[in-house]
């Protein structure tokens, strides 16, 4: 039971559902492990906020270092932030990282950066890294005006990987957002995966664990 999370772009909420996840299935009772293979914009310490609610959302024992391998100052792509220091992200180190943390763990929430598209070296990009982990994706699409047209784009892409899209998640990122409920709508007759919630807008931030209780976690096994 282990996903990959995308998103229709930077900024949509894959943290939030990434971690509202890993409640949900800790809730059942599993051994669960946020895995965020890299980041970019850290802290002094090389430490990135979005990782560091992945780890504290999980409840298995692990470093910082295996749930981020890599993490970069620069809040920029991350093929970017690496070439700037010289760095180039290796697909093979970051799997053998997810099957260390696989290796305790019932289930491996791994989040992706940005959208499906995003390169991470010269030559390779989130999609590669998600086939070569060979997981489901679950697909978190913000809710705000031209988000159709980015979801299907990226469910094609996700289809032309090979990968099969076990569901996806509407988060209203724009809480004015005109026919809303249209919206959803359009895209459930246009994705072929189930929708696995729809988390609304929360003025004051939302909180994982409440938005865990608008996922219906047994789509993810009857899917």
């Amino acid at each position: 039971m282990n996903y990959f999370i995308t998103g229709t772009d930077t900024d949509v909420g894959k943290t939030l559902i990434c971690c509202a996840l890993l409640h949900g299935f800790a809730v059942q009772g599993h051994r669960v492990v946020g895995f965020k293979p890299v980041a970019s914009g850290c802290d002094d310490n090389g430490h990135n906020d979005d990782a560091m609610r992945l780890r504290a959302a999980g409840n298995v024992q692990a470093s910082y270092g295996q749930i981020n391998p890599y993490c970069f100052a620069q809040a920029v792509a991350p093929h970017l932030a690496a070439k700037f220091v010289g760095i180039d992200i290796n697909l093979d180190r970051i799997t053998q990282s997810y099957r260390e943390l696989a290796a305790q763990a019932d289930v491996v929430i791994v989040e992706g950066a940005g959208g499906y598209q995003v390169p991470l070296n010269g030559h390779q990009n989130i999609a590669d890294l998600a086939m070569q982990l060979e997981l489901p994706v679950i697909l978190v699409v913000g809710m705000r005006l031209g988000c159709i047209n980015h979801a299907l784009l990226t469910a094609e892409s996700i289809s032309a990987s090979g990968l099969r899209l076990a569901s996806w998640v509407a988060n209203v990122v724009d809480g004015q957002m005109a026919m809303l409920a249209e919206n959803i709508a359009a895209l459930q007759q246009r994705l072929q995966a189930p929708l696995l919630g729809v988390v609304p807008y929360y003025p004051d931030g939302p909180d994982a664990r409440e938005v865990a209780a608008k996922l219906d976690l047994q789509l993810l096994e009857q899917a």
